[in-house]
């Protein structure tokens, strides 16, 4: 017997972690993609929410698109142009204007329909800062009660080269976002910045060999790739971070996992994370990847674009 599809609502700052985790996402048959939310972050909201219509359109996909907040809630929302480009497709150039039509509601008033007409089954994989959310539960109090989970990719309580300890873009873009979220009592599930740069990022070998020249997919794929190499290490690496979340709602077997409980500093030093590691914390962290089986499972999602024609 097939196991029921996870209902999600996928929120995302798309820039190029962002689109190639989109790419595996949409045509996953573990997800039930209700809604996506754009929202500030690598790039300007108008940009996100263009990005995330022209994936669609170009993989022939329809699934309603809301457009979210166009800054963090206390703060000016900082842009990651630098890695993501002005675009925030990397070295792929999407055009300016996208035809596809936006739902007719805002984000955080459709994630709140989506929600309220649920069976509190819906997990919220929140890709970007998790503004949309802290905004959502601001307006809408009571759609805690029917979020199952909320799966987020940030947070950084090792430090990560070349950045503040214990800071991630993510978090600290809208830390007192962040901090609602914490206040709801949903469950959540971290998947920390490092995962994608440290543990489960592609090396230079595997975007050569396994993703450029693969098929029409993998080739978008790398386009994006060109622009996007880490800086700041001394090997040539591309970070998985957003695709790291994803596997981990579809694929958790691959990843250690460890409960514990969180907070966020919003003062002076906004976007610090604490990790506490409790037994029985009310969160998840996912501390390892098994990073074969992770690079495998990439593998077999481009193997599925083999005969597929983009637009």
């Amino acid at each position: 017997m097939n196991k029921e599809k996870i209902k999600v609502i996928i929120d995302s700052d798309a820039g190029v972690d962002d689109a190639a985790c989109l790419a595996y996402a949409i045509f996953d048959e573990k997800l039930d993609i209700k809604l996506i939310t754009s929202v500030s972050g690598n790039v300007g909201v108008e940009t996100t929410t263009r990005n995330i219509l022209h994936i669609l359109d170009k993989f022939n996909v329809d699934i309603p698109v809301a457009k979210g907040c166009a800054k963090a809630m206390q703060r000016n929302s900082p842009y990651a142009e630098f890695i993501h480009s002005v675009e925030g497709l990397g070295g792929y150039t999407p055009p300016k204007t996208v035809d596809r039509p936006l739902y007719s509601l805002d984000a955080i008033e459709a994630m709140y329909e989506v929600l309220n007409d649920s069976d509190g089954d819906i997990v919220v994989l929140l890709l970007g800062p998790q503004t949309n959310m802290g905004e959502l539960l601001l307006r809408h109090p009571d759609v805690a009660d029917k979020v199952k989970k909320i799966v987020f990719m940030g947070g950084s309580p090792y430090g990560i080269e070349g950045y503040p300890n214990h800071i991630s873009f993510n978090i600290s873009t809208d830390p007192e976002a962040f901090k609602i979220v914490l206040n709801s009592k949903i469950p959540l599930a971290m998947i920390p910045s490092d995962m994608g740069r440290l543990k489960a990022h592609l090396d230079e070998e595997f975007v050569m060999n396994k993703i450029k020249g693969v098929n029409k997919v993998g080739d978008f794929i790398y386009q994006m790739y060109t622009t996007y190499w880490e800086p700041g290490y001394a090997d040539k690496r591309i970070a998985t971070n957003d695709t790291c979340a994803y596997m981990y709602l579809t694929n958790p077997e691959i990843f250690t996992v460890e409960k514990v409980d969180l907070d966020v500093n919003t003062t002076d030093m906004p976007g610090k994370t604490d990790v506490i590691f409790n037994e029985n914390g009310k969160h998840e962290f996912t501390s390892a990847v098994d990073r074969e089986k992770f690079l495998n499972l990439i593998s077999e999602k481009l193997k599925f674009f083999d005969n597929f024609d983009l637009k």
